[in-house]
C-alpha cells in the first residue's frame, strides 16, 4: 500500500496527464481509490473514487477539482509553462517507475514541447542522440543511462502546482 504522499503525488501526476489527453480519465478514477486505501480522504475524494469508467470521461473534470481542492492540492484552469514542466515530471516520474522505456520519454516529450521547453531540453536532445546510435548497444546503454539521470534529477525538485486547460476526457 502506498503512503499518503505517495498516493497525493500519484494523483496529481494523473491528473496533470489527463489534463494534456496522455492517458484516459478512467486512470485518475483509479488514483483516487487508491488515495483512499492509502489514507486520503474527503467528500470529493470519495465520489472521485466512485466514478465508474463510463462516468469517468465526463464527470472527472468537475470532481477532480473538489477532491484536489478537498486535499490542499493547487489545480488551476488556466494551461502554461508550469502545466508544461509538471507534465515533464510526470512522465519522468512514469519512466522512472518502470511505466515507460527512456526512449519512450525522450520521443514523447520531443513530440510534445520539440526544443522549446527549458526543463525538457536536455531528455529532447537525448531523442535525438537515440536517432542517430541505432544498431550500436553500448551508445544506447550510455544514452538510457543520461535518459534516467536526467529524469531524476528533474523530478528532485519541488512538486510545484499544475495547470488544467480545458482537459478532454
Amino acid at each position: 500500500m502506498p503512503s499518503p504522499e505517495a498516493a497525493l503525488s500519484e494523483l496529481q501526476d494523473r491528473a496533470t496527464l489527463w489534463s494534456v489527453g496522455e492517458i484516459p480519465a478512467a486512470d485518475v478514477v483509479d488514483a483516487a481509490c487508491d488515495a483512499l486505501v492509502a489514507g486520503l480522504d474527503g467528500p470529493g475524494l470519495r465520489q472521485l473514487a466512485a466514478c465508474t469508467r463510463a462516468e469517468a470521461g465526463y464527470a472527472v473534470h468537475d470532481l477532480l477539482l473538489v477532491a484536489l481542492d478537498e486535499l490542499g492540492v493547487a489545480f488551476h484552469t488556466v494551461a502554461g509553462e508550469a502545466r508544461e514542466e509538471a507534465t515533464v515530471r510526470a512522465l519522468a516520474r512514469r519512466m522512472l517507475s518502470g511505466q515507460s522505456a527512456p526512449w519512450e520519454l525522450t520521443f514523447r516529450l520531443h513530440q510534445l514541447y520539440g526544443h522549446e521547453l527549458p526543463l525538457a531540453e536536455r531528455l529532447v536532445e537525448l531523442d535525438d542522440e537515440y536517432a542517430v546510435i541505432e544498431g550500436n548497444d553500448g551508445a544506447v546503454a550510455r544514452v538510457t543511462a543520461a535518459v534516467m539521470e536526467e529524469a531524476r534529477r528533474i523530478t528532485g525538485g519541488p512538486r510545484v502546482p499544475i495547470e488544467l486547460a480545458d482537459a478532454q476526457g
